[in-house]
């Protein structure tokens, strides 16, 4: 089964945090949309790590990584309604926006997301 990977799925693998046995074995087959990507790269470099090396770190990990195209703009915007009491992100509906175009679960660390996922029309699976 593919998945949806959210940044802080990502991050769990690198940084070994609980959750990261849950994201590990699927990593080959999930895909991870350029604003979650640009999430995690980001928060790497909150932590001091090198823009450049931390997206290669991220690189290495053997997802697919998916442009965040006019298609999966409107997704996301249209699921603002449905997410907002929940706060989610431009970058949460991103990958709730490409989990929902694939047909496949998200997985994230967010567990605000369990509120939501009747909503947005997804399966999400919380890794911790």
């Amino acid at each position: 089964m593919s998945y949806v990977l959210d940044a802080s799925a990502a991050i769990a693998v690198l940084l070994d945090e609980p959750g990261a046995d849950k994201v590990a074995p699927v990593i080959a087959q999930a895909s991870i949309s350029a604003v979650n990507l640009s999430e995690a790269i980001n928060a790497f470099a909150r932590r001091g790590v090198d823009i450049e090396a931390a997206h290669d770190v991220l690189m290495g990990l053997e997802f697919d990584v998916v442009a965040f195209d006019a298609g999966l703009a409107l997704s996301a915007a249209l699921l603002q309604p449905a997410t907002a009491h929940a706060g989610l992100s431009l970058g949460d509906r991103a990958c709730l926006a490409l989990a929902k175009r694939l047909g496949v679960p998200a997985l994230t660390a967010d567990r605000a997301w369990a509120t939501i996922a009747e909503a947005a029309g997804v399966e999400i699976v919380l890794i911790r």
